[in-house]
């Protein structure tokens, strides 16, 4: 088997929301395979045990912790996604915003005709870039 590399997301109980949110933002976004846990698992029942979904042709991984921790995502890690329209990054940097941060917002920057790096709602970041 060849080694691969694939992104996985792990939230604190909106696993399933975030990954419908993130498919429906992109054309091709897709909701791959989705393994949830058990009754046995009574304080995680029906929450995501292990999914995969992919967007822009990239395949990523998500699931719910099935115990709490201090930590969650961190800005040092973003998700970079090179637009191909104004519409395109316009419409992403909205979405992403929406009950989110935006460490950088939407304009013109020296390195990019548009860009944003944006904190979205569940915590993960988004880097959107139209050169």
């Amino acid at each position: 088997m060849a080694t691969s590399i694939t992104p996985l997301l792990m939230f604190t109980g909106n696993a399933e929301e975030a990954m419908s949110f993130y498919v429906s933002l992109f054309a091709d976004g897709k909701i791959v395979a989705v393994d949830r846990y058990g009754a046995e698992q009574a304080a995680s029942a029906g929450k995501i045990k292990q999914a995969s979904f992919t967007i822009a042709g990239q395949t990523f991984r998500c699931m719910d912790s099935p115990v709490e921790h201090d930590f969650s995502f961190t800005p040092s890690i973003s998700i970079f996604v090179e637009c191909s329209s104004d519409k395109q990054i316009t419409e992403l940097a909205e979405a992403f915003g929406r009950d989110g941060t935006a460490f950088m917002p939407l304009g013109a920057y020296i390195f990019a005709r548009q860009f944003a790096w944006i904190q979205d709602r569940f915590g993960v970041c988004w880097q959107l870039s139209l050169t």
